[in-house]
């Protein structure tokens, strides 16, 4: 009979080793090393997967105790806070059912059915959580047999708790932790006790799916926040108000920028300021471009079907594509440029002098987005991609690339952005050979390395038919966006069999990169209109000066400003209503225009204009001649005269 072992090596995580009683309880190793840790953790890391305190050790082990300054340890307490909403929320309004509550960034959130929650419960059910943190239940975790854990939802009519034990395999350890009256079903971990939570707030009610699946009952979904601090909790609803200030919607109807409409939702209409802001936009690439050696095309919005079969599209991509019938065949509208570009190159021979070949498009690109997911610019359903394929052999790889994490580079700078790299690699529902996908990861990876750039791999997160390189931008508030994509491709070549004439009069075959640098304009737009508050650096804004007459006395004179700073090429408007100057100047600020030029009795007199800035006030009179070359020097230049507050 094999000897019992007694005790346990635990090795923690500064690399010392202990040894204890087998069967000992995680709480007591921390109360072994000190009084104050056994305070203070909340959680433990075991042999690398998160557990409760209460955790027996039953062999030796690897063991990181976590306290509410770990990321983990917030996360558990989170976790047990949702628990808590449920628990308020049985006991305030008796009946309601129970679905799931995880955690998700900054907080939790619970999904509720059988009751109808109003915003005034809101207040309620925090209070009631507090009375339960305040009342410090223990927190006790059971392992239950598949019978008695049905038997127990089954009991008490929670539908969503049987069919969620009922599709677990039958290996499954089935757990559900108890708090004083309440019990659901759950993995863990949490909390030792409800009194060990901090601090928290209720946030919202929103609509959800069972499941997410729009087929399935409908939930409420109560959010919350919650964090170790109050001091963080503070920081993080300033940082909502300041986002609130920022939201693109609300700054797209104010300034007149674009607008949505139920005839045509998820996809955006663009009123004339906004298309100031795109033309500048799209004009600002295209002159690097056109540097770089991009030639721009234009494909069709509609393709037939076989194209995209031939691209794997219609099999990868289907669920996202609007598809119609024409003359008795089946199109498309195209949710990528890619195919078109394809058929450009293809449409003559190519000789390897050729190569690198670079198209590029501004290209109206439509995607089947669920209504539920739809925001604003950031998630639509129309929108124009500033994409481009470089087409090139394999010994241009390399360079190619750089050139363009470069240009990428190159044109966030322009925009106050810093950025954070990913490598995102092969699919599960990617396609082509194992072979051709190393051979390009290995590409990305080395010219990543050789560039010196940071980067993190994102697994399973690449294009079907290939890698890529995605940036993620950081706006103004330290939220993150991604925006550009590169993406190294094999595939297409050969599915349209591409070729060029070798300097051996061989056929072969070009490698393709693809390129976004905005993404999606319209979205980058709503991007840059939060990044900057609507207060759009000069070169961007719509009106870049407001003209602003103090009597109808002083009209002539201000048109005559106007004339000259238009055919200087400037975005200049006159305001001559017999309004106050003070009404004028104040709607000029409030529309955000970086430069208000005041003309009265002294101005016509001297030929002068009083000029006012933007978030610094007044600057003074001045000569236009000046005011004019100070204005081309900063539109020329780019320099960033914007809202940009730093992160809050």
């Amino acid at each position: 009979m094999a000897e019992v072992q007694a005790e346990v090596q635990v090795k923690l995580k500064d690399g010392s080793i202990r040894s204890y009683p087998l069967g000992t309880r995680i709480l007591e190793v921390a109360s072994s090393i000190s009084a104050g840790l056994a305070r203070e953790a909340v959680a433990a890391k075991m042999n690398g997967q998160i557990v409760d305190l209460s955790r027996q050790l039953n062999s030796s082990v690897d063991l990181e105790l976590l306290t509410l300054k770990d990321s983990e340890g917030v996360d558990v307490m989170r976790h047990t806070c949702a628990h808590v909403m449920a628990q308020a929320v049985a006991r305030i309004f008796p009946g309601t059912k129970f679905a799931i509550g995880p955690v998700i960034d900054n907080g939790f959130y619970y999904d509720f059915s059988d009751h109808v929650f109003k915003p005034e419960d809101l207040p309620k059910i925090e209070q009631e959580m507090n009375k339960i943190v305040k009342e410090d239940y223990p927190i006790s975790r059971e392992v239950l047999s598949r019978e008695a854990a049905l038997k127990l939802f089954s009991g008490r009519q929670d539908r969503f708790k049987v069919e969620l034990i009922h599709d677990l395999p039958d290996s499954a350890t089935i757990t559900v932790y108890r708090q004083g009256e309440f019990v659901d079903l759950c993995r863990g971990p949490h909390l030792p006790s409800t009194g060990r939570i901090k601090t928290f707030k209720l946030m919202s009610i929103a609509g959800a799916y069972w499941r997410g699946d729009s087929s399935r009952e409908q939930l409420t979904r109560l959010y919350a926040i919650a964090f170790a601090k109050k001091s963080d909790l503070d920081d993080h609803l300033r940082f909502l108000e300041e986002a609130k200030r920022r939201d693109h919607r609300r700054l797209g109807r104010e300034l007149e920028l674009f607008m949505f409409s139920e005839d045509a939702p998820g996809m955006p209409i663009f009123l004339q300021s906004g298309i100031h802001i795109r033309n500048e936009l799209e004009n600002f690439e295209r002159s690097l471009q056109s540097v770089h050696g991009y030639s721009e095309v234009k494909t069709p919005v509609i393709l037939n079907r076989r194209l995209w079969e031939q691209s794997g599209h219609w099999f990868h991509y289907m669920d996202n594509m609007y598809t119609t019938q024409v003359d008795e065949n089946e199109f498309a509208l195209k949710p990528m440029n890619c195919p078109g570009h394809m058929l450009i190159y293809k449409n003559k021979q190519h000789s390897y002098r050729e190569l690198p070949i670079r198209i590029a498009e501004y290209g109206h690109v439509h995607r089947h987005e669920l209504s539920g997911s739809l925001g604003g610019m950031m998630r639509v359903r129309s929108f124009t991609q500033d994409d481009a394929h470089l087409f090139c052999r394999p010994d241009q790889i390399e360079s190619e690339l750089k050139e363009v994490l470069d240009l990428i580079d190159r044109i966030y700078s322009v925009f106050g952005f810093s950025y954070r790299i990913e490598l995102s690699t092969r699919p599960e529902d990617s396609m082509g050979s194992d072979e051709l996908w190393s051979q390009a990861e290995r590409a990305l990876q080395k010219v990543l390395d050789e560039s010196r750039i940071e980067y993190r791999i994102n697994p399973g997160d690449g294009a079907f038919y290939g890698p890529k390189i995605d940036f993620h931008i950081q706006d103004a508030i330290g939220r993150m966006w991604q925006c550009a994509t590169v993406q190294l491709d094999f595939q297409l070549p050969e599915r349209f069999e591409l070729e060029y004439i070798g300097e051996d009069n061989q056929r072969l075959r070009p490698v393709v990169i693809h390129r976004a640098i905005f993404g999606s304009i319209d979205r980058f737009i709503g991007i840059l209109t939060e990044h900057f508050a609507g207060a759009f650096p000069c070169w961007l804004a719509p009106v870049q000066v407001r003209i602003a007459s103090v009597s109808e006395d002083f009209v002539l004179y201000a048109k005559e400003i106007l004339s000259g700073l238009q055919s200087a090429g400037f975005r200049v408007d006159l305001d001559d209503r017999s309004e106050k100057i003070g009404y004028k100047i104040r709607e000029a600020q409030l529309k955000k225009v970086p430069y208000t030029l005041v003309i009265g009795a002294k101005e016509q007199s001297s030929r002068t204009v009083s000029v006012r800035k933007y978030g610094q006030g007044d600057l003074g009179g001045m000569m236009l001649e000046t005011f004019t070359d100070m204005l081309r020097e900063e539109v020329d230049s780019k320099v960033l005269l914007a809202e940009i507050a730093p992160h809050v």
